[in-house]
């Protein structure tokens, strides 16, 4: 454990004038004091006074000891107060319960952290999560968010920081680096969270990581998890939206696994599944033979819903240009896009053909 946590309290302790206050490790060096200049001494024999009478305080060399107990049971530390009167025994009581506090408080944050992350990378079994959820006073069933922050580029071993720092409960909220560019966010939410919510929490990270370390970053989002034991579905989900946001969905940065519609499916089937719908839907190769004008065009089509006039409107050509360049797809594919069901199918086989190109990338 870092003795940092123990320094912290001994500058509280200073205020007690005319005491020294300090901890001793099972070998008795003192590892944390109010008097700087006693760091690094060792009392052995302190140290074993102390370990033969752990319920109660001891005094040893006009010092008053009282033992800081493991989870396990075991001595652990022992906190010490100057002086062997009454009033040192009251005042190393109180330093015991304030250093002990600050110990337990220390081992759940980092406990806590380590326990959310071995769920997510499936590094824990389903029976476990709720023993350990139970030991470190755990809430099992509140609805948590899952975020994957993903660096581009290289990753800035900073940007852990400035996440912790937004979000600052450290019981509920936990910031986990993954690997050199990969940082998930564990986040509880209230019940009534929609996903709106959600994607305005990303594009607060994605702008603070982005205006304070000039990190440019995509960020998955997974489902709302409602229970400890979905987290770790809910960051393979974030994963996935990130997968499947850079073939489909190339200019979006925060991508939603709710929002992903038929890219998650086309995603998930194999590629020889794929080979063989592009080969019946546009039979010789018919899809290369339409240039980029006609794809551009097809691709404004959908986006206007199939609606002949907007369309043509936002292309700023005649009802009837569209019209013919609508008939000449027609001809080539056997498919008229003005007809919902083959709309469908050649914008399914459009996105198939897309994931087909990103899987010959790799």
């Amino acid at each position: 454990m870092s003795n940092s946590v123990f320094q912290g309290v001994m500058g509280q302790l200073k205020e007690i004038p005319g005491r020294v206050f300090g901890v001793v490790d099972t070998d008795g060096c003192v590892i944390s004091s109010t008097d700087v200049s006693l760091m690094g001494e060792r009392w052995p024999d302190a140290a074993l006074k102390v370990a033969n009478s752990t319920d109660a305080a001891v005094t040893f060399g006009q010092k008053t000891f009282k033992a800081i107990i493991s989870n396990a049971g075991y001595f652990e530390y022992a906190v010490f107060c100057s002086g062997d009167d009454e009033l040192a025994r009251s005042y190393c009581t109180m330093a015991h319960i304030a250093l002990n506090n600050a110990k337990t408080f220390y081992e759940e944050k980092h406990d806590r952290g380590t326990f959310v992350k071995n769920i997510i990378m499936d590094n824990i079994l389903p029976g476990d999560i709720y023993i350990r959820a139970k030991e470190l006073h755990f809430t099992t069933d509140a609805p948590r968010a899952v975020f994957l922050v993903r660096q581009l580029g290289s990753g800035d071993v900073t940007s852990v920081d400035v996440l912790s720092a937004m979000f600052p409960d450290k019981l509920q909220d936990f910031v986990l680096s993954i690997n050199e560019t990969d940082i998930a966010v564990v986040k509880q939410i209230e019940p009534e969270t929609d996903n709106e919510t959600l994607e305005r929490m990303a594009a607060e990270i994605e702008e603070t990581l982005k205006n304070e370390l000039f990190v440019k970053t995509v960020i998955g989002i997974g489902t709302i998890a409602e229970h400890l034991r979905s987290l770790a579905d809910s960051y393979k989900e974030a994963q996935t939206a990130i997968d499947v946001g850079k073939v489909f969905d190339t200019e979006k940065s925060i991508i939603n696994y709710e929002n992903l519609g038929i890219g998650r499916l086309i995603y998930q089937l194999p590629t020889t599944l794929c080979e063989i719908f592009l080969s019946e839907v546009f039979k010789k190769n018919s899809i290369d033979s339409l240039d980029q004008e006609t794809l551009f065009t097809i691709n404004k089509f959908f986006e206007n819903n199939l609606n002949v006039s907007e369309t043509s409107r936002k292309l700023f050509v005649h009802r009837n240009t569209l019209v013919y360049r609508l008939e000449k797809i027609k001809k080539i594919t056997g498919l008229d896009l003005r007809q919902f069901d083959h709309a469908i199918v050649f914008k399914v086989a459009l996105m198939v053909r897309k994931y087909l190109a990103s899987r010959e990338n790799h």
